[in-house]
């Protein structure tokens, strides 16, 4: 179980102030919110002296009955600091200091303002009191800069039958000035602004729960501006291959709210140096606490998958696809390399049902039973709309069913997939499934999403899609003399955006690795962009509690020894040290499980030559176990060079990254 402790907590105290304007500070003195409330709410952020927010407007606009109002006047404040931490065994580290300076402004309208000030940034909410029911025509966010800085943007494209609002949450960083944003595109969150002297301000939003998630746009000048999608009216079944349910009428509001409620978080991250993102817990801090009480059956790991190779194994005397020979091969691959799932994906079912026209080529039963006696767990592919039985709104019965059937049977958890949404409906019916789920003692891996907090409430849910992964070298286009998109540097970009909202469902582990010259894209037969030490080095760098091995079994036999190194590596750490890093270029991190050490650096297309103090490691020698680029690793991405050496925390290991490459260690 998380437990929370507080280690020191002041008392609320209330605050007066001049001229409506209130003040509140970080626990370090550098990061300070202004609240104004003269005219409205604005709040502003300065750290260290220097203007990180201009004031910029926070509000929501509501409906009770045939009345409209807005957030109100402030009248009561009160202020204290918080100095707290709590444990997290499913995260990168095992605490996480949670400590800030708190400001609560109580408006008529029965809404609370929480300001919070921490040493890495700022976040407000709002937090319903009203016991009436209502509904919220909009909310107003907003986030106003000084200039026309240089930003990350990850804008929304790829819409699910058109429809402005159904998503997958899966983008690539567009590098642009502020002013440069397209007027008429949505983008999602993390998105990054680029700050004078090296400084980043990250806008995200986190803990939602029925509320709909925070898409930004471009508004007037240098700011940014929050949109939500409206509440869903009525929806056909669309999208890719069916597998969606598409909003085809939304209302003229974008939330129902019952009774008293927490809205979700608006916040900044603000960082001086960019790897520091690499180790920032603000995500955490801000989602709601766990709700299972006994999670001790949770058990992340590694799985072996079939969908990326295609179920592509060779030397055996059967047909590999999708059949119960191909699975007992994958389980017996799972258990002599300690892998602790596969995942049997898309196809196991019908199109329309988990508990009908199952495929009669998968002897679930037997392949179950099989498991069991390897000690190898199966998860099972679901859609989203399949699971919920095309309702949004269903009492989660239908998921109840489908989940108490196959948790009997002794399947360990579903990969859910095609959610390509975040309205209130389907942030409420994540919930439910999570809840459900965990009623069940079953895992989650949700597609089609990006994490909004639902994670540290249940940690059951190992991980989130919503990322640009290995999956899309399958149909990445050739574009003159090389692929369209530069993975390697969305490899190390990522890390600092999309992995600052949680763990990231990358599915690493290519075995067939490629420079851009002889890269690409081979559906049935797929390799990586970058070297192979750069998808070995993704086993540290990225989050996931459930971490993939995407590659068939029989690349990982024939490359042994890069599986047998990968195979080692946890997927939740006790500590996470940022090293070094800058957004878009490279990224050095080391994470601690036990007394073991796991390092590793990544870079884009530029070679680069580092170095990595090892002064984290303590007193006393080590042994390092490396993979390094190979000298041929410019021409032949497969090139690596495996080597030992007795290491100390006085040692500083100087390292060269080839292009598109990477470096990693297990310290030991």
């Amino acid at each position: 179980m998380m437990k929370r402790m507080i280690l020191g907590l002041s008392c609320l105290l209330a605050v007066t102030a001049m001229a409506g304007n209130y003040e509140v500070s970080s626990p370090n003195g550098k990061v300070k919110v202004t609240v104004n409330t003269d005219e409205s709410v604005m709040w502003s952020i300065d750290y260290d002296g220097r203007q990180v927010l201009l004031p910029s407007a926070i509000d929501i606009q509501t409906v009770q009955g045939k009345k409209a109002q807005g957030l109100g006047k402030v009248g009561k404040v009160a202020k204290q600091s918080v100095n707290s931490s709590f444990k997290n065994p499913f995260y990168k580290k095992l605490t996480i200091a949670d400590e800030y300076g708190q400001l609560l402004l109580y408006t008529t309208q029965k809404f609370t303002i929480e300001v919070r000030a921490y040493n890495d940034g700022a976040a407000y909410r709002l937090i319903s009191t009203n016991k009436k029911p209502f509904l919220v025509s909009d909310e107003t966010a907003e986030f106003r800069f000084a200039d026309d800085y240089q930003a990350f943007v990850p804008y929304v494209n790829d819409n699910r039958g058109g429809e402005r609002y159904c998503y997958s949450f899966e983008s690539y960083y567009d590098e642009a000035s502020l002013s440069k944003m397209y007027k008429d595109s949505l983008a999602i969150t993390p998105l990054a602004v680029c700050l004078p002297n090296g400084m980043k301000a990250i806008v995200m939003d986190t803990g939602v729960e029925n509320y709909p998630g925070m898409f930004v746009k471009k508004g007037e000048g240098n700011t940014l501006k929050a949109e939500f999608a409206p509440y869903p009216l009525e929806h056909e079944i669309g999208g890719y291959d069916r597998l969606n349910l598409v909003p085809t009428k939304r209302a003229d509001f974008i939330a129902k709210i019952e009774g008293p409620q927490n809205l979700p978080w608006r916040a900044v991250v603000i960082t001086e140096k960019d790897a520091d993102i690499l180790n920032c817990d603000m995500a955490q801090r801000l989602a709601p606490a766990c709700r299972i009480s006994d999670t001790s059956w949770i058990k992340p790991g590694k799985v072996a998958w079939d969908w990326w190779n295609n179920c592509n194994i060779t030397g055996v005397d059967f047909p590999s696809g999708m059949n119960t020979s191909t699975y007992l091969y994958y389980i017996d691959f799972a258990a002599k390399n300690k892998l602790e799932y596969i995942i049997i994906d898309e196809g196991w079912s019908g199109k329309e049902s988990l508990m009908t026209d199952l495929s009669p080529e998968i002897d679930l039963p037997r392949l179950i039973a099989y498991g069991q006696q390897k000690g190898v767990g199966i998860i099972l592919w679901s859609s989203w709309r399949n699971l919920i039985d095309n309702d949004p709104l269903d009492d989660i019965s239908a998921t109840e069913s489908v989940m108490k059937h196959y948790a009997d049977m002794g399947i360990k958890g579903f990969k859910v997939d095609f959610f390509d949404r975040d309205d209130q409906q389907v942030i409420a019916s994540a919930y439910k499934i999570a809840e459900c789920a965990a009623r069940h003692r079953l895992y989650l891996d949700l597609h089609g999403l990006k994490p909004f907090g639902i994670q540290r409430a249940y940690p059951n849910i190992f991980n989130f899609e919503g990322v640009k992964g290995l999956e899309n070298s399958k149909w990445e286009p050739r574009v003159g003399d090389g692929p369209l998109h530069n993975q390697p540097r969305y490899d190390v970009t990522a890390p600092y955006l999309r992995m600052l909202a949680g763990p990231m469902d990358y599915t690493p582990g290519a075995m067939k690795n490629a420079m851009r010259n002889n890269f690409f894209g081979n559906n049935d037969n797929p390799m990586s962009q970058g070297t192979r030490v750069h998808q070995m080095a993704m086993y540290t760098t990225f989050e996931a509690p459930l971490q993939m091995l995407a590659d068939s079994p029989t690349k990982y036999m024939q490359n042994q020894e890069c599986t047998n190194f990968i195979a080692q590596i946890p997927t939740t750490f006790d500590e996470t040290i940022a090293l070094d890093g800058q957004m878009g270029e490279y990224t050095v991190i080391a994470r601690r499980k036990g007394a073991t050490w796991y390092v590793a650096a990544m870079t884009d297309w530029t070679p680069r030559d580092l170095t990595i103090d090892l002064s984290f490691l303590g007193e006393g020698q080590f042994k390092a176990d490396i993979f390094a680029d190979g000298v041929n690793a410019m021409k032949e991405a497969t090139d690596y060079k495996h080597t030992q050496q007795t290491v100390t925390a006085n040692d500083r290991l100087s390292i060269h990254l080839s292009s598109g490459g990477g470096w990693t260690a297990i310290i030991i």
